[in-house]
């Protein structure tokens, strides 16, 4: 992989820095996109070095897309991978159906959707060309089992699931796109919400109801990540992977909509 391209959207913080740290490692050059943390990204191209590069890009945009698969082929000649790492959600109980509009739906789907199709049309062209095409949708177990902080947030992981099934069957042989379906990730995002001893309560509940007793962190993910776009997964396209501790081994998971996915 040393010398390969990356784009990671949403790469300046949370899964998306922690996959850019570790292709980083592996001598990737990576294009590391922001919608508003540009400290995050700046920071972590500096850190990262290797001549990574951050680049503001709201991909809900179709030419802010292009502009971006452009950007990484002027700096590097070339895009090896892509990681449809960037989203939102809204919270909202599943059970009250008046707590979401249509706006609040397309304005999610916009961004864990629709932006991911625009980037993998965008960067395809060079994904071919290079010999490693690999895509990677960061999707949710939401997705898979109608659960997380929203049905509009559930409802659009779905979408970005059978989407990646999709392209996988269209873009092959040149181009492997495949998914990772999360389910709870302890990312900076709550430890900042709840403060470093609420974090660390949802952390030991959350371990305790999974399986393999543990809440996952950013580079848990990030960690199938890299070897789903890793070469040595060349037979491996069209597949989601479940990373949630085993939480979707409960029986009783999607009786509980509200529970975090």
């Amino acid at each position: 992989m040393k010398d390969a391209v990356a784009i990671v959207t949403g790469g300046g913080t949370g899964i998306g820095a922690a996959v850019v740290r570790r292709l980083a490692k592996r001598g990737v050059r990576c294009i590391i996109n922001y919608s508003s943390s540009r400290d995050d990204a700046e920071a972590l191209a500096v850190e990262v070095g290797n001549n990574a590069i951050a680049v503001q890009a709201d991909i809900v945009e179709d030419a802010a897309c292009r502009k971006l698969a452009a950007v990484a082929v002027e700096a590097f000649g070339r895009i090896d991978f892509l990681v449809n790492n960037a989203g939102k959600t809204k919270y909202a109980n599943h059970e009250d159906l008046d707590a979401l509009d249509a706006e609040d739906f397309i304005d999610i789907y916009r961004l864990n959707t629709v932006a991911a199709f625009q980037m993998i049309r965008a960067c395809a062209p060079s994904l071919r060309e290079g010999g490693l095409g690999a895509v990677v949708n960061v999707a949710s177990i939401a997705g898979t089992h109608g659960i997380g902080s929203s049905v509009a947030y559930a409802a659009s992981k779905g979408a970005m699931i059978t989407m990646t099934k999709s392209l996988a069957r269209v873009l092959a042989p040149a181009i492997r796109v495949n998914a990772v379906a999360p389910g709870y990730v302890g990312t900076g995002w709550f430890e900042k919400r709840l403060g470093d001893e609420g974090f660390a309560r949802l952390n030991a509940r959350i371990a305790a109801s999974t399986p393999m007793a543990m809440a996952a962190g950013a580079d848990d993910i990030a960690g199938p990540i890299e070897m789903l776009l890793d070469p040595a997964s060349r037979v491996v396209t069209g597949e989601v992977m479940l990373l949630d501790a085993g939480a979707h081994l409960d029986i009783g998971l999607s009786r509980r909509p509200g529970r975090e996915g």
